[in-house]
């Protein structure tokens, strides 16, 4: 009788963007808006409607203080005793677990985001359950360039197309990685996530998100064959 080799699972891999996917940057928006002296409110509501004219969240912090230097205000608030950043009361209820849930697939799990290199150790002190911590600034390339989720394949040793990528943006995280050859998860959550349209990239996506909370039993059914 030949034995034949069994076949690799569909998925291998799961990297998770950071803002918006594990961290709820709500409540870091707020902060910004108390520092900056502009009711909370008016600040998000400003923000989503930037963001759907295609403008960033730096246009809305020009917006509201003219000259706005990110570094010398960050370095203001930490003088203050109110740093930028996140920490365990900003991580949605959903990702530990989910999280968790994958690795005891024996999947690789990752987390690889746009961020400063400071959220390297502010992930690291939240105790997730992850293989490896990707910080854009750390590595010197951000999304939605091919040469990050190139890294990401590296690090997890698969190919792309046994890696799942979750995110929260159509520009950065799911047509990126759809490009690169990898799956994508789109989550709609945000204000990235409620405001991105693009019906013809997500019927591309392995799934299309509410919440973290069913990805595990929905990759275990995808690789169940």
């Amino acid at each position: 009788m030949t034995e034949h080799p069994p076949t690799p699972r569909a998925v291998q891999a799961v990297f998770f963007d950071i803002g918006e996917t594990l961290i709820n940057e709500g409540e870091i928006y707020g902060r910004w808006a108390d520092w900056l002296g502009v009711p909370r409110h008016t600040f998000l509501t400003k923000l989503g409607a930037f963001l759907a004219t295609g403008k960033t969240h730096m246009d809305l912090f020009e917006y509201f203080r003219p000259g706005f230097d990110l570094e010398a205000e960050e370095k203001a608030r930490r003088a203050a005793g109110v740093p930028n950043g996140f920490g365990p009361g900003d991580l949605y209820p959903d990702a530990r677990a989910c999280l968790a849930g994958l690795r005891e697939q024996g999947l690789f799990v990752g987390i690889a985001g746009n961020q400063p290199v400071e959220a390297a150790a502010q992930t690291e002190a939240l105790g997730l359950d992850a293989d490896v911590i990707g910080i854009s600034d750390v590595w010197g390339v951000q999304k939605p360039a091919h040469e990050f989720f190139e890294r990401c394949a590296q690090l997890a040793d698969v190919l792309p197309e046994h890696v799942l990528y979750v995110g929260d943006r159509i520009d950065n995280d799911v047509r990126p990685a759809i490009a690169f050859g990898m799956r994508a998860a789109f989550l709609r959550r945000g204000p990235w996530g409620h405001i991105q349209e693009d019906d013809g990239v997500l019927r591309e996506c392995q799934f299309v998100l509410d919440d973290l909370t069913g990805l595990p039993d929905l990759v275990r059914d995808l690789n169940a064959p």
